[in-house]
């Protein structure tokens, strides 16, 4: 690409249109930083440290072990993990073989596992020594090609004294009985040897990771994702950011080497947790501090607290309901959260309201991005500057990429700037396409002018100033009585009611105007509304056909294990 199509004078300063030197496989972010940085950390679990050498030795292993397993180019192998530090050297060495790393979800029950297991064709897990965890594993494996599972406790991850009085006084967790056919992960590094098998690796068309959709209707589909994908991604994510390392000092990209520290909190089976969390800080060398559970701690997200007490984390990524939880914990005046110098938002639409909240509590700053899994995630983001981010719109496309607003029923025409469409997006981010699914990938993908988009689903439009916003996702839409409205939009209207902590709108029948809005919301901590209160506020705030005509009080809004509000969850419940 010679020439950035995106023409705005408010691109960001130094950030270059085009990257190059990303075509490497994705291990070398690893190798490389362990040749950089070999005694930096790269891993923070309770305390305990592991460098970059050693993470890299540990990956050699790992490979080495895989080989002796069978294990070829192209195979699949399952990371069954919260964010344990076993999680890098594991997924870096699948990667070492030349297998595919399929990141699963470790809350999974067993059959949602299967499926993931079956459809992907694994032939090897890794699971966590736990009460749960490992029988479920066990059981998904079953009726599958996974032939062999690797079991990690976390003791030997832990402090030396640590570790002895956790396993002393029964705290560290694990499985009542382990098969004994199955592999203990630290038997396994023990035996290896650190020298990982010699394959080649062709960047722009190998798969490197398998991510399963969340998946509206059905059951969720395997992204293969290439190495480019993400080492371009991570890279791009690098270029962008500009921060103020130092009080009235220039604005300069992450620092390398051991100067930052990211807050591990988003979890890394998930495209926007690697790539926005792990890869970034292997990119940079930079540390990372592995959160397993945010929601750990009394009252609950206290561990992230005094982990942000403790660690210092400089760098966060993470979704919207995580700066909810920070902003709305009772405990948030009794730690100190002010090493942040920047955080980047996805996963969901990012609140104003939040935003605001969030940066006065904390004095760090927020700036949204948008991406999804099938784009390894990050796609475009509003300029890492306070002047020109534009709070509510996702910014410009990342370097390299290209998006364009398209009819929504006629996907090879474009939309005039201001006039809402489907986001497609083109770049070396976006996945090679879904595992086994052909009719799919035909209905997500089109060729414009020799390139080719990807459909993402969502609604949005280009400003006068080439800022884009999203106004929702197609799938979300509601019809009242012939006008459109955005959930996000009556959301966001919500969220600035002083007594609303989380909101979700959603469309049920109505004989008269076909659909009508509902909102489900959830009030902070001891504060009491009605709902003549609320729809008193709505109808102050928004046109009639956009207020919510019932409100539901909830203890709880689902979410999922990456932080979304699942609009789809409330729907099905309707």
């Amino acid at each position: 690409m010679n020439e950035h199509p995106w023409k705005t004078p408010y691109w960001p300063d130094g950030v270059s249109h085009e990257l190059l030197d990303y075509k490497m496989p994705l291990f070398d972010l690893l190798d490389n930083s362990a040749k950089k940085f070999p005694n930096h950390v790269f891993t923070v679990f309770n305390g305990a440290t592991k460098t970059y050498a050693q993470v890299k030795n540990t990956a050699d292993r790992i490979a080495n072990f895989l080989e002796k397993e069978g294990i070829k180019k192209g195979d699949k192998v399952a990371i069954f993990l919260p964010n344990l530090p076993h999680f890098p050297e594991i997924f870096f060495g699948i990667l070492k073989t030349g297998a595919v790393a399929v990141n699963c979800n470790p809350v999974y029950t067993a059959p949602e596992l299967n499926h993931q297991l079956k459809d992907s064709e694994s032939k090897i897990v890794f699971c966590m020594d736990h009460e749960l965890f490992y029988p479920n594993a066990v059981k998904a494996a079953q009726g599958t090609q996974v032939k062999t599972i690797v079991v990690c406790n976390i003791k030997s991850y832990l402090p030396k004294v640590q570790g002895f009085l956790g396993s002393l006084l029964g705290k560290i967790p694990k499985a009542d009985k382990i098969a004994p056919d199955h592999f203990q992960f630290d038997d396994v590094v023990a035996a290896a040897s650190p020298v990982p098998p010699s394959i080649s690796i062709d960047p722009e068309n190998d798969t490197a990771v398998m991510l399963y959709t969340a998946g509206t209707t059905g059951l969720p589909k395997g992204a293969e994702l290439v190495h480019t994908n993400f080492t371009h991604n991570a890279m791009a994510c690098y270029e962008w950011g500009r921060f103020v390392h130092t009080q009235g000092g220039p604005v300069e990209k992450l620092h390398e080497g051991d100067y930052h520290c990211v807050l591990g909190v988003l979890p890394w089976y998930h495209s926007f947790g690697l790539t926005g969390a792990l890869l970034l800080a292997c990119l940079i060398g930079a540390k990372i501090v592995c959160i397993p559970d945010p929601r750990a701690g009394k009252p609950p997200f206290t561990d992230v607290l005094k982990a942000v007490a403790k660690y210092k984390p400089t760098f966060m990524s993470a979704v919207p309901t995580l700066f909810v939880a920070f902003s709305n914990h009772p405990l948030l005046d009794k730690y100190d959260v002010s090493s942040f110098m920047g955080c980047f938002s996805g996963g969901a639409p990012l609140p104003p309201e939040v935003c605001k909240d969030f940066e006065d509590k904390t004095g760090s700053i927020i700036f949204e991005a948008y991406g999804l899994t099938e784009t390894s995630p990050a796609l475009s983001a509003n300029p890492t500057f306070k002047e020109t981010r534009k709070i509510g719109s996702i910014g410009f496309p990342l370097p390299d990429t290209d998006m364009k607003i398209l009819d929504i029923d006629d996907s090879t025409k474009e939309m005039p700037k201001g006039e809402d469409g489907e986001i497609a997006a083109c770049g070396p981010q976006v996945m090679k396409g879904y595992w086994n699914r052909p009719e799919a990938n035909a209905e997500v993908f089109v060729h414009i002018d020799g390139k080719r988009y990807f459909l993402t689903g969502d609604i949005g439009h280009i400003d006068e100033d080439g800022y884009i916003t999203i106004t929702d996702r197609k799938k979300d839409l509601i019809l009242v009585g012939g006008f459109n409205v955005y959930p996000r939009n009556v959301e966001d209207i919500l969220f600035t009611h002083p007594k609303v902590e989380l909101a979700a709108v959603i469309g049920i029948p109505d004989k008269k105007s076909g659909e009508k809005v509902k909102a489900f919301i959830k009030l902070k901590a001891g504060q009491t509304a009605t709902q003549e209160a609320i729809s008193a506020f709505c109808k102050e705030n928004m046109a009639g056909y956009k207020r919510p005509k019932e409100i539901e009080f909830r203890d709880e809004i689902p979410m999922s294990n990456v932080g979304k509000i699942l609009r789809r969850v409330l729907r099905d419940e309707q």
